[in-house]
């Protein structure tokens, strides 16, 4: 393995002060980040990946493994969630470590190229959620960074005869598929990057061959699952990628969401200038996101999912930020901080306060359904409850009737098996089944979601409603559930949506 020497930048006068200054306040916000982790439920993506820990297979429906893998541990040994928050926090940092080993390697002469880096990375909005929540693109950005530090090596530093650095740089990329799907775009621009630095006499050298084995050898169980199930990941992936028509409105709007959602101070790696071969490396940022906003125009695009992307484009923002106050343009670079600064605080207070006082008891005639807040309170009690009221009624499984109110539920309700009963294929599916015919069973509706219980025609006989547990975070209502003893179902009818706050 490359020793730590190789790996870190050479200490010098410039880097010795920035590495002096950077741990204090990246373990402040690591800590601020587990604390907040533990003060808060799951959000929908976690739980239904603690799931996949719960349930260990080579692949899933909806994603590669490597998300679940890694937080097998702590479910095997029944860790609190508190602890396994733990996990993206220290991706977080490892993501952070990358960043400064990239900028001081891009642009060694930058004194303050690293701090900034750092600065844009740390004030980014988003970046904070996944440094909360465990989610696969939690585990891309570390990998991104990364992979774009080893290809950066090999290039910058000629070293192609070193088995080492190709065997780091295959097993990067194979991770990363075991990561997401959209990994694929990684190994892209370091494809690009390699043929330009070496020409196409790069594929004849073994330790290529070499690499590119490893990462397939890493990425074999996503197939090996996906060819044990009649590849229903890729074919969901290819359908769920392709979206609907596309519109020029939804890329501009995503691109304005993406604006706020990261910040000007990241925005400005792209005029990076001065850094040998810029553009080669800036492709680390271009083509995945490029892809993500061509993907939005068909309505296909979340704000995180660009997360790696940006990550990659933090070096070339410390560069330029850097520059820009040694120009003397301190106060614009400080107000900008200072707002993204403030965004974000208000970003973690009003999640750590389910809302309030945004949300507050003045706004009780807004129904709980508008609080996006909400959703990460209550869940722990609803499952509780979930489990003793079916035990009570004698029912053997909770239901629900759609897919993103079924991890939380499935989390915190087990060991009951969780049925989804609206028309289509999920994980859920693949883990419980359908609710068989005839089945009876404890549906559960909250009110940020909420569905009319399907009885009639094609569903229950009947459902008779058997309790109400409303939620309050701070002594403000954030969400209600109900709980149902429905019997008979007879079949699959689309769920019916109430309007939100509805009883």
């Amino acid at each position: 393995m490359p020793s730590a020497a190789a790996i870190s930048p050479a200490l010098t006068p410039h880097t010795v002060p920035l590495i002096h200054r950077m741990p204090p306040a990246l373990l402040a916000l690591a800590l601020l980040h587990l604390a907040i982790g533990a003060s808060i439920g799951l959000s929908v993506d976690e739980a239904h990946y603690l799931l996949y820990a719960a349930h260990p297979d080579w692949s899933y429906f909806d994603h590669p493994p490597l998300v679940g893998w890694i937080q097998w541990p702590l479910v095997a040994l029944d860790a609190p969630v508190w602890l396994a928050r733990a996990l993206p926090g220290a991706l977080w940092l490892l993501t952070a470590w990358g960043i400064f080993h990239v900028s001081v390697r891009l642009q060694p002469a930058q004194r303050d190229a690293g701090l900034w880096a750092l600065a844009a990375f740390a004030l980014a909005p988003v970046i904070h959620v996944l440094a909360i929540g465990l989610v696969p693109d939690t585990l891309l950005m570390a990998l991104s960074i990364w992979t774009m530090a080893l290809t950066l090596h090999i290039v910058r530093q000629a070293a192609l005869a070193d088995w080492r650095w190709w065997l780091l740089l295959g097993l990067a990329l194979g991770l990363a598929g075991l990561s997401k799907y959209t990994a694929v775009l990684l190994a892209v621009p370091v494809v690009l990057c390699l043929l330009l630095r070496y020409g196409l006499g790069v594929l004849l050298q073994p330790r290529v061959w070499a690499a590119l084995l490893l990462a397939l050898v890493v990425v074999a169980p996503v197939f090996w699952w996906n060819a044990q199930h009649e590849w229903v990941s890729l074919k969901y992936q290819a359908q769920h990628g392709s979206g609907g028509s596309w519109d020029l409105l939804d890329v501009l709007r995503f691109l304005v969401i993406q604006a706020f959602s990261y910040g000007p101070l990241l925005l400005a790696g792209c005029m990076a200038t001065g850094v040998a071969q810029a553009w080669r490396w800036r492709w680390f940022f271009l083509l995945p996101f490029g892809v993500l906003a061509y993907m939005a125009g068909g309505g296909v695009s979340l704000p995180h999912w660009s997360a790696p992307a940006w990550v990659c484009l933090a070096p070339f923002a410390g560069v330029v930020l850097a520059r820009a106050r040694a120009a003397g343009h301190k106060r614009w670079i400080a107000a900008l901080a200072l707002l993204q600064a403030l965004i974000c605080a208000a970003m973690l207070a009003l999640t750590l306060g389910g809302g309030a006082p945004l949300f507050s008891r003045t706004l009780l005639v807004t129904p709980e359904g508008d609080n996006p807040f909400s959703d990460l309170f209550g869940w722990d009690a609803a499952g509780e409850r979930a489990r003793a009221l079916a035990s009570a009624q004698g029912l053997r499984s909770v239901s629900v009737q759609n897919w993103t109110l079924a991890s939380r539920i499935g989390w915190y309700a087990q060991p009951l098996p969780v049925h989804v009963l609206d028309i289509g294929m999920s994980q859920f599916m693949l883990w419980a089944g359908a609710l068989p015919v005839g089945g009876d069973t404890l549906l559960v509706d909250v009110s940020r979601l909420s569905f009319t219980p399907p009885v009639g025609q094609h569903g229950f006989a009947r459902c008779t409603l058997l309790e109400t547990l409303p939620v309050y975070r701070w002594g403000v209502p954030v969400a209600r559930f109900h709980f149902y003893d429905c019997r008979g179902w007879g079949g699959a009818p689309k769920p019916q949506a109430t309007a939100p706050g509805s009883p």
